[in-house]
C-alpha cells in the first residue's frame, strides 16, 4: 500500500480514536513523539555532510557567499511580500471585530518565553563546541560550522579527499536510514491526530472559524498566486516541483513538522535537476530563516487581537506590524513552538495583550498544518531559484568565456596572416552592402 494512501488512513483512524476514546487518543501521542525523535535523529548526521560536501565542492569562496547572498536576500524579500499581503487580507475581511477576547487562560503560555533575544540567538549560532551543538539539535550552529569546514576543504582542495569519501559514505548511510524511517510515518501520522483531537478537541473553533479561513486563504493565495509568479520569473516549472515533493508536502501537514521531510526533501528536489550543492545549502538555511507560512499566520493573528482589542489598525500602525515581524521571525530558529512565541513577543512590541494569543493556541494545530506544508514549498522554491539563478550565471559566464576565446583565435590567426581581424558587424555589413 503506498505511504500516501497509510497516511490517508491513519488520519481517519485517529480521528476517531480522538473523538470516540479521547483517553487513548492521548496515550498515543507517544507514537508520534517517537516518530519525531527518529527524524531527529537523523537530520543532523545526514544535514551536515550534505553541506559540508555542498560548500566545498563549489568553485570559490566567493560562490559559497554569492549562494547565501542570494537566499538571504530571497527570504527577506519574499517573507515582506507575504507579511503585506497577510496583512492586508486580514485588514480587509476585518476578523476579529467583536470576537469574544474575554478569558483567555494564559496558563499554556507561561512555559514559553516572551521575547526574543537577538543577542542570544547570534551566540547561539555560533557554537563553542561542535558536539554540544550537535547533542542539542542545534540546526543554526551545524550549518556555521559546516559552512567555515566546507570551505576549509575547497581550500586544501585534493587533500580533503579521503574526508570528503568518508562524508559521502555517511551521507549515503545517512539517506538509507530516512527511507526507513520514513516507512514509520503512519504510525506516527496516527499518534499525532489521535492526540490532537482527543487533547484540543473542537470547542473553540466556532469562534474562531473566521480566523482559520483567513489564514487558510491567506496561505492558498501564497500558494496559488504568490510561488506560481516566482517560479515563472525564474522559469521554474512549478507544477512539476509540487508534483515532485507532493507527497512530503502531505507528510509535513499531518505531521505538523517540517523536519520530517528535511531529508528526503533535498533528495526530491535533486530529482527535479536542482544540483545538490544548492539545495544542501539553501533548505537547511530556510529551514531557519525562510518560514512564509508561519509569517502569514503571524501577522494575520496580530491583525485579528488588533481588531478584537480594539487596538490601532491604521497604515502606520500595520506598517509597524510588518516591521515587527520581519525582523521577529528571523529569530525563531530552534526555538519551541516557534510561531506563539514570534507571536507573544511581537504582540507586546505594540502593545497587544497575551490573553488574545492564550485563545488562539486551542486552534493553533489546525493551522499549523497548513503553515508547515507551505514553508516546506517555500523552502523547496527558495533552493530552485537560487539554483536556476547560478546556472543562469554559469551559462552567462560560459558564453563569455568561449566569445573571448575565438576573439583570441581571430587575433591570433590575423597575426599570422599579418592582418588585422575583422569586426563582426563590420563584416555582416560589407557583405550586406556588397
Amino acid at each position: 500500500m503506498p505511504l500516501g494512501v497509510q497516511s490517508a488512513l491513519a488520519v481517519g483512524l485517529g480521528a476517531l480514536i480522538g473523538t470516540f476514546a479521547p483517553s487513548v487518543g492521548e496515550q498515543l501521542k507517544l507514537l508520534g513523539d517517537i516518530f519525531l525523535n527518529l527524524v531527529q535523529m537523523v537530520v543532523l548526521p545526514l544535514v551536515f555532510p550534505l553541506i559540508v560536501l555542498g560548500i566545498a565542492r563549489m568553485e570559490s569562496v566567493k560562490k559559497v557567499g554569492r549562494v547565501a547572498g542570494k537566499a538571504v536576500l530571497y527570504f527577506e524579500v519574499v517573507t515582506t511580500v507575504i507579511l503585506l499581503i497577510s496583512v492586508t487580507l486580514a485588514e480587509l475581511t476585518g476578523i476579529g471585530k467583536g470576537a469574544p477576547v474575554a478569558g483567555g487562560d494564559t496558563k499554556s503560555l507561561e512555559s514559553m518565553d516572551q521575547g526574543v533575544d537577538f543577542h542570544e540567538l547570534i551566540l547561539h549560532s555560533v557554537p563553542k563546541n561542535v558536539f554540544a551543538a550537535f547533542t542539542e539539535g542545534n540546526l543554526l550552529a551545524a550549518i556555521v560550522f559546516a559552512l567555515f569546514l566546507g570551505v576549509g576543504m575547497a581550500a586544501i582542495g585534493e587533500k580533503s579527499a579521503p574526508f570528503s569519501s568518508v562524508l559521502e559514505s555517511v551521507s549515503a548511510a545517512m539517506f538509507k536510514v530516512v527511507g526507513y524511517v520514513i516507512r514509520l510515518a503512519p504510525l506516527g501520522v496516527l499518534g499525532f491526530i489521535s492526540y490532537d483531537v482527543a487533547h484540543y478537541g473542537f470547542g473553540n473553533l466556532k469562534s474562531l472559524l473566521g480566523f482559520i479561513a483567513v489564514v487558510y486563504a491567506g496561505l492558498a493565495i501564497v500558494l496559488g498566486v504568490v510561488f506560481p509568479v516566482i517560479a515563472l520569473i525564474y522559469r521554474i516549472r512549478y507544477v512539476d516541483l509540487l508534483k515532485q515533493i507532493g507527497g512530503l508536502v502531505g507528510l509535513a501537514f499531518v505531521t505538523r513538522s517540517s523536519e520530517a521531510v528535511l531529508a528526503p526533501l533535498m533528495g526530491k528536489l535533486e530529482a527535479f535537476g536542482v544540483s545538490r550543492s544548492t539545495s544542501s545549502f539553501v533548505v537547511p538555511l530556510g529551514y531557519s530563516f525562510n518560514s512564509d507560512g508561519s509569517v502569514l499566520y503571524q501577522a494575520t493573528a496580530l491583525v485579528y487581537l488588533a481588531h478584537a482589542y480594539g487596538a490601532d489598525t491604521s497604515i502606520p500602525s500595520l506598517l509597524l506590524m510588518v516591521g515587527v515581524l520581519v525582523v521577529l521571525s528571523k529569530g525563531m530558529a530552534g526555538v519551541t513552538s516557534a510561531s506563539i512565541v514570534v507571536l507573544l513577543a511581537a504582540g507586546k512590541s505594540v502593545g497587544l495583550p497575551a490573553e488574545g494569543v492564550a485563545l488562539l493556541v486551542g486552534v493553533d494545530f489546525i493551522v499549523d498544518m497548513a503553515r508547515t506544508a507551505v514553508n516546506v514549498v517555500g523552502n523547496a522554491l527558495a533552493a530552485a531559484v537560487v539554483d536556476r539563478s547560478e546556472k543562469k550565471r554559469d551559462a552567462h559566464q560560459d558564453g563569455q568565456d568561449t566569445q573571448e576565446v575565438a576573439t583570441a583565435d581571430d587575433e591570433a590567426k590575423a597575426d599570422d596572416e599579418g592582418t588585422a581581424p575583422a569586426e563582426p558587424a563590420e563584416v555582416g555589413a560589407s557583405k550586406g552592402s556588397s
